[in-house]
């Protein structure tokens, strides 16, 4: 049973249709991509998943469970998390303070029935996630490369079993792209499910196990990395040329 499946997910806005029809699975200990060109769909669609964007029709299944009429805030207590295209930290406080304060929510959470340690979890995930360098500086010091980091660190403090990660890779060097593919399988190979929004192909095709790939709202393709890449209607549609992708 997958960790997350959409099944025939429609979302219409007036007279357009953003999203047709569709369904992508999720498995937990993997990276899932989901990839498509500009205004294909797929920030719309991480907003249905998480509750943010009401469904014209369709089902949202998280964890074997029906929660597609729930708030956000209740996917989120289930162990759905995510990041956003646009950084969404709080500038003037440290690393370890943005991190920290998710760990604090956590911790009010009224369904929850055992504290986390907040103070010994945040340096865990600093360290984890490779931020120790950084970790007392303002947010708003430090290159948006490492502030992406800092949005998933502070995703991970919440313990969720499902993280989904839009554009995580922007404003990245090579290295640091890099050093956040290994992070990413890291964190699927302890069983976490890993949904990728990504521009950033050679990103995609190294980590990611399957792809679903959205064009026009509409799935145009899924399977493996090599399926996808050399699909015609991806190339065409996305893509280009096999070799441009790496």
């Amino acid at each position: 049973m997958p960790l997350l499946e959409t099944i025939g997910v429609k979302v219409r806005f007036g007279g357009n249709i953003a999203l047709d029809d569709v369904s992508i699975s999720v498995e937990a200990g993997s990276v899932t991509g989901l990839i498509g060109p500009n205004g294909a769909g797929k920030t719309t669609l991480f907003n249905t998943i998480t509750g943010l964007q009401p469904l014209t029709s369709g089902q949202i299944i998280f964890n074997d469970k029906d929660v597609t009429k729930e708030p956000p805030h209740k996917r989120t207590r289930m162990g759905l998390a995510r990041t956003f295209q646009r950084l969404e930290l709080f500038t003037t406080l440290s690393v370890r303070d943005n991190i920290r304060v998710a760990g604090e929510i956590r911790n009010r959470w009224s369904l929850r029935t055992s504290k986390m340690d907040v103070n010994a979890e945040t340096d865990r995930i600093i360290s984890l996630v490779g931020l120790s360098d950084v970790a007392d500086r303002e947010v708003g010091e430090i290159p948006t490369g490492k502030a992406r980091v800092v949005e998933l660190a502070r995703a991970l403090m919440i313990q969720p079993t499902l993280v989904l990660l839009d554009e995580p890779a922007s404003g990245q060097t090579e290295e640091e792209t890099g050093q956040f593919g290994q992070l990413l399988r890291d964190l699927a190979g302890e069983g976490l499910g890993i949904c990728l929004v990504e521009h950033d192909m050679s990103l995609v095709m190294q980590v990611c196990e399957t792809i679903h790939v959205l064009d026009f709202g509409r799935m145009i393709a899924s399977g493996s990395a090599e399926s996808v890449r050399n699909n015609p209607t991806v190339i065409n549609a996305y893509l280009g040329a096999p070799e441009s992708v790496g």
